[in-house]
């Protein structure tokens, strides 16, 4: 998986590519528990995420429940294989996907 990563005035911009699994969720993980110091907003864009296993939903819920007590986190570009899971799951009604 690849991550770009753009901060300014307090938005955190992720880009992420690739497969978010057990053995990529922990580097999304990290890069996440580095970062959102100081954020208020959160924006990730996954037009080019593949996949998610249950192991990236854990790490998009807590960088939710982090976002949710310093600011806000949208979710850009969801594409048709990973809204399904987000379906599926109930992640629609838990995160802001636009």
């Amino acid at each position: 998986m690849t991550i770009t990563k753009t901060a300014e005035n307090g938005v955190l911009n992720i880009a992420l590519e690739g497969r978010l699994d057990t053995n990529t969720a922990p580097q999304l993980e990290a890069e996440l528990k580095n970062s959102l110091s100081g954020v208020t907003e959160l924006d990730l864009d996954l037009s080019g995420l593949e996949y998610i296993s249950s192991a990236g939903l854990r790490v998009l819920l807590a960088a939710q429940k982090a976002m949710n007590r310093q600011g806000r986190m949208t979710i850009h570009n969801v594409g048709e294989t990973i809204m399904e899971v987000f379906e599926i799951t109930g992640f629609v009604d838990i995160l802001t996907i636009v």
